[in-house]
């Protein structure tokens, strides 16, 4: 019997973050979640901390430990996305305010501390928002870099180009130059870009096939794509919108749905022009050595397959 991978996701739900944090919890067997640690990025950081704890409600898990993180990026002006997410970061679903305890300490200290007190080379990050809680990890206490399993982040783009500008994808941009600290903390890192990203679509068969599951969670869930999506509907003219968080939970579990290289990842954190711009050496062209492996492929009716059944465990 296998031993279940021990993770802490790192998060600024956003509905897509929420599918990526039922996703975790339907899957026991395989990912033990350690804490859920908020950071502001979607929505800020008072709305990302209780949307977190709703997703545990909503999937009965008001035992997961939920820290608050940073609430602005390390260098710049907040950046969020009620354009996409809606005023609360969880619109569609009719949510009710939840009862369990944000829990005492800050997001950065419970990294810094799980990290240190588990085996080294045990525990994952799994990143869905700006990496500025990680960053700030990685600053108070540097040793804690070698300790890392691996982070698994949803983040970027190269081929797809950006989401919030032509360049930058949304995560990256909140906080360049935290992502410019992760990406060259020697971590080992697997990036699911909009590049792949782009290829999860909630298509409407996909989300009907969601909500016939009939439980609380998962109709929440189906109420947050089908608000969610008519943004992405709009701007890409497709049949339902990208959905990307998720991607890294589901590489945890199923590595076999996704294919990449590994390459060189520079972030940009000088020109206004192209802030945010996560770089990408595919045809290793620079002589730089590979800091990250970049997935480009996904076999999207596996993951919707797989999504499905476990939010249905829920």
């Amino acid at each position: 019997m296998t031993v279940p991978r021990k993770i802490i996701i790192d998060t600024d739900p956003g509905q897509d973050d929420a599918a990526a944090i039922m996703l975790a919890l339907g899957s026991p067997a395989e990912v033990h979640v350690l804490g859920i640690t908020a950071v502001a990025g979607n929505v800020p950081l008072a709305l990302t901390e209780r949307n977190v704890r709703i997703i545990c409600e909503l999937c009965a898990r008001p035992d997961i430990k939920v820290f608050a993180g940073a609430d602005r990026p390390l260098s710049r002006s907040l950046v969020t996305a009620e354009h996409v997410h809606g005023k609360t970061g969880l619109d569609g679903p009719e949510l009710t305010e939840p009862t369990m305890p944000l829990q005492p300490g800050h997001a950065v200290d419970f990294i810094i501390e799980t990290l240190l007190s588990e085996a080294p080379g045990t525990v994952t990050l799994c990143t869905l928002g700006a990496l500025t809680n990680i960053a700030l990890a990685l600053t108070k206490a540097p040793e804690i870099a070698s300790r890392v399993r691996e982070l698994v982040m949803m983040g970027g783009g190269f081929f797809e180009g950006g989401n919030i500008t032509p360049a930058a994808e949304f995560n990256i941009y909140v906080d360049p130059q935290a992502a410019d600290i992760v990406f060259k903390s020697g971590i080992p890192i697997v990036m699911m870009p909009l590049d792949v990203t782009h290829r999860v679509l909630t298509h409407k068969a996909r989300v009907e096939k969601i909500k016939a599951i009939r439980s609380p969670a998962a109709v929440a869930m189906a109420e947050m794509l089908e608000f969610f999506e008519r943004f992405d509907i709009e701007k890409y003219g497709s049949d339902g919108g990208p959905l990307h968080d998720p991607t890294v939970i589901a590489y945890l579990l199923r590595p076999d749905l996704f294919k990449g290289r590994d390459c060189n990842v520079e972030i940009e954190t000088k020109s206004e022009l192209t802030m945010g711009m996560t770089v990408v050496d595919w045809w290793r062209v620079t002589g730089r050595n590979p800091n990250a492996r970049v997935m480009r492929e996904v076999d999207a009716d596996g993951f919707f397959e797989l999504l499905t059944e476990r939010l249905a465990r829920l």
